[in-house]
């Protein structure tokens, strides 16, 4: 049993496997955006009904797949909906899965 690592959310920069994540929201676009030396690499889309964060698609552009980019926008954008005393619905297949994964976000979950 390997052990947990560190939430990429926790600090504003996060190693992943090897590059640098920089996760920024963007409120005007409804996403949380990750960053690789200052190119965007990825991201995660969201929109609200009512109290419940919605979250259909997440996107890793091509050549930064494999690098924790999808991790990192993710959990960030979870983290975020924690904050705010949302629930979260994860239309996205990743989103899904890593919610039933890491039991963390169970108390995230849309009814």
């Amino acid at each position: 049993m390997r052990a947990p690592r560190q939430p990429a959310w926790e600090t504003p920069e996060a190693t992943m496997t090897d590059p640098t994540v920089t996760v920024r929201q963007n409120t005007a676009e409804q996403r949380f955006e990750g960053y690789v030396d200052g190119e965007l690499a990825g991201f995660t889309e969201y929109h609200l009904d009512g109290d419940v964060q919605v979250m259909p698609h997440t996107v890793t552009l091509p050549e930064h797949r494999g690098q924790g980019v999808a991790r990192a926008v993710v959990g960030a954008a979870l983290e975020a909906a924690r904050e705010a005393g949302r629930t979260v619905r994860p239309d996205c297949s990743y989103v899904r899965h890593l919610m039933r994964d890491e039991p963390q976000y169970a108390d995230l979950l849309a009814d």
